[in-house]
């Protein structure tokens, strides 16, 4: 597919499923350092969730997984929880203080960002975007990030009072930020075939990519190694994401595409199941419920 049309604008990421080495482990981890809840257990499968109703994040216990040491294969770099508000990212922020829980912090001017690593060494963004009207264009079009400083103190002054309730109704996940093996292929799959546009390239190292304007919904990098080989099936990590796409004929046209170049496909309920050319599990819907 050459020329595919744009992603449509309200094009999301949806729930990740993370595969873990000890299910319980990482479900007190979840729900107490990160501040989510137990939306339900079902078959082998624990859903944690903000607001009692959609699943954000779903565990599955993988039996004798191996865990890897981080940034050697493709796959899953981070996904990122998204909260609504400065004062949230201030509350997360302060649990985090009091708990004595290690994770790193930046400043990415669109955003403002707390970085953590779960049991299993799989990468966690929660982060609050700053209002579109304060993004820099840059001359190219493209919208500037960085990576400075955050303003600890800025973010606990707008903290709640209070005790602490977990991660707030309307968190969501932002983004997913993925290790590729080549750029120039990730940036013909992810771009060419599923419609995500450019929207920053941090050199020969990493692209950004988005839909809607939005400053990205899919980050891809080649950190790991040109060529990093896939991350095994009996890994812990990412099974797969989920792409919420709201033109059902965009994914019609996705799916011809996926079938001419012999890509493999599941069709499961109302949602359709694929891997990009480095191995990793993607989800594409209409609905955001897994």
């Amino acid at each position: 597919m050459n020329g595919s049309p744009a992603a449509h604008d309200g094009t999301a990421i949806g729930a990740v499923h993370l595969k873990v080495s000890d299910l319980a482990r990482s479900v007190r981890y979840y729900t107490e350092t990160i501040g989510l809840g137990v939306l339900n257990r079902y078959g082998g499968l624990v859903r944690l969730t903000a607001d009692g109703t959609y699943p954000l994040i779903v565990l599955e216990e993988l039996p004798n997984a191996r865990v890897l040491p981080p940034g050697r294969n493709s796959g899953l770099y981070h996904f990122a929880l998204l909260v609504p508000s400065r004062a949230d990212l201030g509350g997360v922020l302060k649990r985090l203080l009091e708990t004595k829980a290690g994770f790193g912090s930046a400043d990415h001017d669109v955003s403002e960002a707390l970085y953590l690593t779960d049991p299993d060494g799989i990468g966690i963004e929660i982060y609050r975007d700053r209002d579109r009207s304060e993004w820099t264009t840059l001359p190219s079009g493209e919208v500037y990030m960085s990576t400075d400083p955050l303003d600890g103190k800025g973010l606990l002054r707008e903290a709640p009072e209070g005790e602490w309730k977990g991660l707030p109704v309307g968190t969501k996940v932002g983004h997913v930020h993925l290790h590729v093996g080549d750029l120039k292929t990730a940036e013909e799959f992810y771009c060419g075939l599923l419609g995500f546009r450019p929207m920053l390239r941090f050199g020969p190292s990493a692209l950004f990519t988005g839909a809607g304007g939005y400053h990205h919904h899919i980050g891809l990098n080649v950190w790991a190694g040109v060529g990093a080989p896939p991350t095994p099936d009996d890994a812990t990590g990412l099974s797969f994401f989920t792409i919420v796409y709201p033109d059902p004929a965009h994914i019609e046209l996705i799916l011809r595409e996926l079938e001419r170049r012999g890509v493999r496909t599941e069709a499961k309920g109302d949602a359709y199941y694929f891997r990009d050319p480095f191995g990793i599990g993607i989800r594409l819907t209409t609905c955001g419920i897994l």
